[in-house]
């Protein structure tokens, strides 16, 4: 199967975070576009999340750890540690990778494609 992310609908993630998925039988990715100084709060979940700045800059926070990451550098969120962040002065895109699969994002992307498809 091959997709253009590019041509998925964008669902929100957070004020000024948006997303677009591409979801397999076993793991998800996500590629997350982040305005200015938008932020991720803290949160977590039972999934496990691999993460690769692809562009710009963020403020990560993965349990007590605080680093400024940028292109190129990865992080890892275990499942059920407490993790977020605030992108930098340029924004960030980000690519996540999830497994299991995240249901509550398959469900805000099938939401999204509903309302293009209805025109909203």
């Amino acid at each position: 199967m091959f997709v253009s992310l590019t041509d998925t609908p964008a669902f929100a993630l957070a004020p000024g975070a948006t997303a677009r998925a591409l979801f397999g039988d076993r793991a998800m990715l996500n590629v997350v576009e982040l305005e200015p100084g938008a932020t991720v709060a803290p949160h977590q979940h039972p999934h496990e999340q691999l993460g690769l700045i692809l562009r710009g800059s963020m403020t990560m926070t993965i349990g007590a750890e605080e680093r400024e990451i940028r292109e190129q550098d990865a992080y890892v969120a275990p499942p059920g540690v407490r993790h977020g962040g605030t992108a930098g002065p340029d924004g960030a895109v980000v690519l996540d990778v999830f497994a299991p699969v995240r249901e509550d994002y398959r469900a805000a992307a099938d939401a999204a494609e509903a309302a293009e498809a209805a025109g909203a």
